[in-house]
């Protein structure tokens, strides 16, 4: 086994200061992240001498990583002014023949950089160290000719990146070598408007119907206004004078599939030829292979045109009419953050996403799943979504546009109104796309709804209760317990835990909540090193005895292996107040449901073709139950935490959805959810006095799983429920097929009695939703005073959290903000005390001389003090 060559910043810095230490002469030329195995590296000798590759070596950078990983171990020799190609052994490359090559271990992925060192000194590198999460998935790099001089800095614009498995350029340097200067002239040429080839249409009216390129060339002149050396590999040009017609763009992108020479600057008059061509949807003139361009005068830059949408038209038709364009987007336009600047898993690259007039809703949050409703919201979202782009990949922590990104005043929230950014309008990845152009300000920010101290119902109410998910609050990196499955989903070192644990104390704090269900933290016991111990000592070191939290202990017969709340690295936990709140018996588990399929439990059929099913062992987390009295009164508050949505169940693969989204939009594993909804109901049916059940559902507002515990009745609605096959409950069968629900358990949804439907706690994609919820009996509804989920997390930067990975040099803030990625939500109730009536004081008999009745001086006094008799 290879051995761990560590390679620290302070050793990347000695290696950068004595360059003499290794033969620099020998550099990485060219990098392949193909389909499948199709990896390679191509290696250039620059001296005028062969070589000895001993003592060379290839390693990567896995996923952020500053310490290197050995791959390959290098042989031989390297000739003078030649490479030597490396392949994966199972690469399917063809080399031309007489290519110097051999085989070896290359397993980097496109989240690694890869470097060469020499007898344990980096000498070159590709990839930023740490890398960028997936910078060089699925893509061909080759280094610029003019830039053959080994770097332990990685300096993208001196690389070109070229399609997937784009093998030509490997054994040699010639695919590398820059384009001869051209000798193309717009003399006697006859000129295209750039108007007349984009037309009014979603294609260009100069192709055939059908074809994605014309038939003939065309010559188009035009001002540069923007390049794009890395996203599109070419620049922008526009007409300077334009039709002035709103439904035609002015602007036009032009394709060379690498970097655009010198000479092509914003500003410069830039005279093109070569066919129209429409690129999975985007507009442009191909000039890679002929590169017929001519460099004219340099002049201004043409001013940003204003964008808006017009009344009746989506989002992406305003796109559409502007595309190839240099627009602003100002306060008229209405561009709402949708997804903060973050990773986006369709483009491999950190962006931003904004929607027109308000952020994207889940469909399933506000409408049933199926239904019209939800179907034609889903289709309106992926048309109202603009993704904001750099050109190079931004730096970790860095967001290219907005240079005074951070946690404390540049922050960037879902909702905010963006404004005063200028840029270009590209199509890529299925989405319009604006280059941004220029750099925004936190005043360019319009902030809808900022941040704030406190919820709104921190004070409300006789009690409050809390849901917050803790985004795997592990202390493993201070020496916590082992949780059953050993594995560390949390923090790496004791300043991330630390950090994380005082964003969590801070938000707690500031709930002011009597009781608390968590999710995900570590499940780990309950011990003195336990993550449950860790964060109530820290929460109480800021509290006042009155305001102290213990943590509610499941009896020693409900734990696992005499320690644990099930067998999943996370679990659920609860919190309260001893000086508010007073327990009423022991806690219990309610276990849910696990599903076991056998190999070729199912067949599924396609093409007349009948496959067998792979086993499927599925778990989810179970459930923490503690009834409390409160004034008398019984209150049972039921913490939850059920299966993700994002690995598939048996019932996936059954419907060809093992690698993609469910067509209800409902998540993978939403019939094992319901299953777990059904015990959850079954369990408390009989259950007396309030019950609450909080917790992370997995499931948004008009989800199966909510529908079955809260107000679904089949007998209203077409839509059917199913409950997971192959489930089994405490080790024994449950149900050998899935059941169909009839029923709801009939509790209620608290958050859209109080305020509607359009409730959120976390985001996805772009959507907001709530996955997080409470759910109440009748009785406990009509104590509702009200319940909000605290924004601090679902509409934050995720940057801002506290994990260091992916953040670079960014600062991060010990606030509440980006705490975890779902907002808690905070319920106020009503549990006044007993009114006890005041007693009336009762007079003693006064006796006058009579022995009946009372003088005028007694009458007098008894008036005055109230207690006058009556006649």
């Amino acid at each position: 086994m290879k051995g761990l060559t560590k390679l620290t910043a302070v050793s990347l810095a000695v290696a950068a200061a004595l360059p003499m230490m290794a033969n620099a002469d020998v550099l990485i030329s060219e990098y392949v992240e193909g389909s499948a195995n199709n990896k390679a590296i191509e290696l250039y000798n620059n001296s005028d001498i062969a070589v000895d590759l001993t003592g060379y070596k290839l390693v990567r950078y896995k996923d952020g990583d500053t310490a290197a990983l050995d791959m390959v171990e290098l042989t031989d020799s390297i000739a003078a002014k030649s490479v030597k190609v490396i392949l994966h052994p199972s690469a399917a490359i063809t080399l031309p023949a007489a290519t110097d090559s051999m085989t070896g271990n290359l397993y980097f992925n496109g989240g690694d950089a890869v470097g060469l060192l020499k007898d344990g000194v980096l000498v070159d590198v590709i990839g930023e160290i740490p890398t960028p999460s997936g910078w060089g998935l699925d893509a061909t790099f080759q280094r610029n000719l003019d830039n053959l001089t080994a770097s332990t800095t990685y300096d993208a614009t001196q690389w070109v990146e070229l399609e997937k498995d784009t093998f030509s350029g490997l054994g040699s340097l010639d695919a590398a070598v820059a384009p001869e200067p051209s000798t193309f002239t717009c003399n006697g040429a006859t000129l295209t408007n750039i108007y007349d080839v984009q037309g009014a249409g979603d294609a260009s009216p100069l192709l055939a119907e059908g074809s994605f390129s014309s038939a003939n060339e065309v010559t188009v002149k035009g001002i540069v206004t923007a390049r794009s050396d890395s996203l599109y590999k070419g620049f922008f040009i526009q007409d300077m004078q334009g039709d002035n017609s709103p439904y035609t763009s002015d602007g036009i992108f032009v394709f060379m599939n690498q970097a655009a020479p010198d000479t092509i600057q914003p500003g410069a008059e830039v005279c093109v030829q070569g066919k129209v061509s429409e690129y999975y949807g985007s507009t442009q003139i191909d000039i890679k292979d002929d590169q017929k361009f001519e460099v004219g005068a340099m002049g201004d830059v043409p001013a940003a045109s204003a964008f808006y949408v017009a009344d009746g038209e989506t989002l992406a038709q305003a796109l559409e009419r502007v595309e190839g364009m240099k627009v602003k987007l100002d306060a008229g336009s209405e561009m709402k953050i949708s997804r903060t600047f973050s990773f986006d898993y369709d483009s491999y690259r950190n962006n931003m996403m904004l929607s027109h007039k308000a952020p994207l809703m889940k469909p399933t949050q506000v409408f049933e799943p199926n239904s019209a409703d939800a179907i034609a919201l889903g289709k309106a979202n992926a048309v109202n979504q603009l993704f904001v782009e750099s050109d190079f990949k931004a730096k970790d922590g860095e967001v290219p546009y907005f240079p005074d990104f951070n946690a404390e005043t540049g922050y960037i929230r879902v909702g905010d109104q963006l404004t005063n950014l200028e840029g270009v309008i590209g199509y890529s990845y299925n989405s319009y796309r604006i280059l941004a152009t220029n750099t925004i300000t936190a005043g360019d920010l319009i902030r809808v709804n900022d941040r704030t101290d406190a919820p709104t119902v921190a004070d409300m109410g006789d009690i409050r209760v809390a849901s917050f998910n803790v985004l795997n609050f592990f202390n493993d990196a201070v020496g916590g317990d082992a949780n059953p499955s050993n594995s560390n989903r949390g923090a790496l070192t004791e300043e991330e835990m630390v950090l994380q644990r005082t964003k969590i104390v801070s938000a707690l704090v500031a709930m002011n909540a009597d009781v608390v269900g968590l999710m995900e933290i570590a499940n780990n016991g309950f011990g003195e090193l336990s993550a449950v111990q860790n964060l109530v000592d820290a929460l109480n070191a800021e509290l006042t005895d009155e305001q102290a939290y213990r943590f509610i202990e499941i009896a020693d017969a409900d734990k696992y292996d005499g320690k644990f709340i099930g067998t999943d690295a996370i679990t659920v936990g609860m919190l309260y107040r001893p000086a508010r709140i007073t327990l009423d018996g022991a806690a219990k588990v309610i276990a849910t449901p696990e599903q076991h399929a056998a190999e070729g439990a199912q067949t599924r059929e396609k093409d007349g073709v009948v496959e067998k099913s792979p086993s499927s062992d599925k778990f989810q987390r179970h459930s923490l139950v503690q009834t409390f009295s409160i004034n008398d009164e019984k209150l049972t508050v039921v913490v939850n935490h059920l299966k993700s949505k994002g690995s598939g169940c048996i019932e996936d693969w059954a419907e060809f959805n093992e690698n993609a989204e469910p067509a209800d939009m409902q998540g993978k594993c939403n019939a094992f959810r319901v299953s777990a909804a059904k015990v959850l109901g079954e369990s408390l049916k009989d259950v007396e006095g309030d019950i609450l059940v909080i917790g992370d559902l997995n499931a948004y507002g008009k989800e199966d799983p909510v529908a079955v515990l809260t107000d679904y009745d089949a007998s209203t609605t077409d839509h059917v429920i199913r409950t997971a096959s192959w489930t089994t409950l405490n080790g024994k069968v449950y149900e050998r097929e899935g059941s169909v629900i009839d029923k709801g358990y009939g509790l209620i949804n608290l958050n859209t009695q109080a305020h509607g439907a359009t409730t959120y706690s976390y985001s996805y994609n772009g959507e907001l939703g709530n996955l997080d919820h409470a759910l109440g009996n009748a009785s406990l509804a009509a104590k509702l005073v009200d319940i909000d989920d605290w924004h601090i997390n679902s509409v934050e930067s995720n940057l801002f959290e506290y994990g260091s990975k992916y953040t670079g040099d960014l600062v991060k803030s010990e606030s509440a903000f980006s705490a975890s990625d779902h907002d808690p939500v905070i319920i106020a109730l009503s549990y006044p005390a007993p009114v006890t009536p005041t007693p009336t004081p009762t007079p003693e008999p006064v006796q006058d001389s009579d022995g009946g009745s009372l003088g005028y001086f007694a009458l007098m006094l008894l008036g005055a003090l109230g207690l006058r008799r009556r006649s």
